[in-house]
């Protein structure tokens, strides 16, 4: 993998802003031509440095204004079984987010609902029927305070 230079870096930071920056407009802002532009981002996309291109969505105009973060305890602890649960709660669209963390439970789940009510149908029937769940415990957000997906 190569390296990046202040360019590379330069770029990234306007795409992570807005991603849908067009190789003109990125190269309008640094003082450049598209062609070295197009080829860095191309680069930067062969290398890893890029995953992919998405949009954040307004939660609320989608009516999904419950976010709750779910710690979760499983009961078995071998790697077959949290190998499973990692390929579980890839299947279930609220959980949008997954971490296996340390400390007091084993994953932390970022889930997004519209009101207690669905989330009380996901607790029930989707995460109860993950299999080896010992324990689950519910935040839930009550403001939003910051939200980024933005890498310093």
């Amino acid at each position: 993998m190569n390296g990046v230079d202040p360019v590379d870096l330069k770029i990234l930071k306007l795409l992570q802003k807005d991603g849908l920056m067009t190789n003109k407009e990125i190269a309008a802002e640094l003082n450049l031509t598209t062609t070295p532009v197009h080829e860095r981002i191309k680069r930067l996309r062969r290398d890893g440095y890029i995953n992919k291109y998405t949009i954040d969505l307004n939660k609320k105009k989608l009516n999904k204004n419950l976010t709750v973060f779910c710690n979760v305890s499983l009961k078995e602890h071998a790697q077959e079984f949290l190998t499973k649960f990692e390929q579980d709660v890839q299947t279930v669209p609220e959980i949008v987010e997954c971490y296996c963390i340390s400390g007091g439970s084993d994953f932390l789940l970022k889930v997004i609902v519209a009101d207690i009510d669905e989330y009380r149908h996901f607790i029930l029937n989707k995460l109860a029927a993950l299999s080896n769940i010992g324990n689950a415990q519910s935040h839930f957000v009550v403001t939003e305070v910051k939200q980024s997906t933005i890498i310093p």
